[in-house]
């Protein structure tokens, strides 16, 4: 039995709708909460191996709280990245940086330009080489960054682990390798490397979140490259080419992107602030979504229209 949202009752007063479109030879699929004639628009890209799903607590607090005249102010569309979701993989590509930073520019000149970009850890990487090779945005958020190599991290012991596993994946026998890398025991295991509430209630739809999404992957050549693409790079190659205002959202307790190497980060960027989360680590989409959410509305005010 599923585990049930904390933040159902929110989501559920705010309209939402399935839609899909050709970007790049491929079928996306993405979803739009909030009402098209909104003023703003937020674009959010999910982190690896998730799906639009993981965001929808942020949307929740976004779309719900106070900050804006009414809800009818901003509206949010997520698509499920290439690979992942309900999203089919790129015809021909190999899904690393550059094919999914190229992906997101024409999804949005194709959905919503001029949208504000939201990205969240690996779609931090993939929002930030997209603005900066090009994608017109009046603002950058970017929630949990990977502002450090991978390898660098406090946990870089469990990242060596999480490219053999992954490695061994692509490399067994098809239904072998799919079957490792769907296995719910591992899910689970890094479901709690990650998870720092104590709140049991909380604690269990995190799990349940991860085990009903994290394997929703198409295939695991799609993984496996996507997984490259996560650990190979982060958002400090492109900080200094992203001109407009940025915020980074970034975990106190954050195993991995430490908060020292997100304050190191800020002044790589032209136009950057940091806001700081405590109690929480690589989740903050999930556990503390209203905060992020209250600073997401600050950083958005000035685009709103004024009230005559």
């Amino acid at each position: 039995m599923p585990a049930p949202s904390p933040y159902s009752a929110r989501l559920e007063r705010i309209p939402l709708e399935r839609r899909e479109v050709e970007v790049l030879g491929g079928t996306t699929a993405y979803w739009v909460y909030g009402a098209d004639d909104a003023e703003t628009t937020v674009l959010a890209v999910h982190g690896f191996r998730g799906e639009h799903h993981g965001l929808e607590p942020v949307v929740a607090h976004l779309l719900s709280g106070a900050g804006y005249r009414s809800a009818s102010d901003v509206r949010v569309i997520m698509p499920d990245l290439p690979g992942f979701g309900e999203t089919a993989p790129l015809p021909a590509r190999v899904h690393d940086i550059d094919a999914y930073a190229e992906w997101l520019i024409a999804f949005a000149a194709a959905v919503a330009p001029g949208s504000v970009i939201l990205g969240h850890s690996f779609g931090s990487i993939v929002a930030s080489a997209a603005v900066a090779g090009g994608l017109p945005t009046p603002r950058l958020v970017l929630v949990n960054p990977i502002g450090a190599p991978a390898l660098e991290g406090p946990k870089s012991v469990l990242t060596r682990l999480a490219i053999l596993y992954y490695a061994l994946g692509a490399r067994l026998p098809e239904s072998v390798g799919t079957e490792l890398l769907r296995n719910r025991l591992v899910v689970r295991i890094m479901s709690l490397a990650m998870v720092k509430t104590s709140d049991p209630v909380l604690r269990r739809f995190v799990h349940d979140q991860h085990d009903t999404y994290f394997s929703d992957f198409s295939d695991r050549k799609v993984l496996s490259e996507a997984f490259r693409a996560s650990v190979s790079h982060d958002v400090r190659e492109y900080a200094p080419h992203i001109a407009v205002p940025t915020m980074l959202i970034a975990a106190q307790r954050d195993d991995i992107t430490p908060i020292e190497a997100e304050r190191a980060l800020v002044p790589l960027f032209p136009d950057a602030e940091l806001v700081e989360i405590a109690h929480v680590g690589h989740l903050i989409h999930y556990e503390t979504p209203a905060e992020a959410a209250g600073a997401i509305r600050r950083f958005l005010r000035p685009l709103a229209v004024p009230t005559p």
